[in-house]
């Protein structure tokens, strides 16, 4: 877990920060999360915390901790409750810095802008 902290999953998921019985399953999930979001968007986490003072975007950080608490609720595959997804919420979330280029178009960038800054 690189850019969440357990402090930040403990209040949103409204938890007391004394409670640690569950910090290595919360550090679980969130490693989990934040690989499945920079798998969704198509681009490295790294990168764009990089371009944002070593931090992720906020709407990034919040599509991370709506999942986290999604997997910590739902701690099974199957759920026999009606449920609907909250309109602009993870998803669009993500939407918003989806790389639809692809992995291979960040390092095509990156290279051309080496080779300019050499010029």
């Amino acid at each position: 877990m690189k850019y969440l902290d357990l402090n930040l999953i403990k209040k949103h998921l409204n938890m007391n920060a004394d409670y640690t019985a569950e910090d290595d399953y919360l550090t679980m999930l969130g490693g989990a999360v934040e690989e499945v979001v920079a798998k969704h968007i198509d681009d490295d986490l790294e990168t764009l915390a990089k371009n944002n003072n070593d931090q992720l975007p906020l709407p990034l950080t919040q599509a991370c901790l709506l999942l986290l608490g999604t997997y910590y609720s739902n701690r099974e595959n199957v759920a026999f409750t009606g449920c609907n997804e909250i309109p602009m919420s993870f998803t669009y979330l993500l939407d918003l810095y989806k790389n639809y280029g692809g992995s291979e178009t960040n390092s095509l960038i990156e290279e051309l802008s080496n080779k300019v800054n050499e010029l």
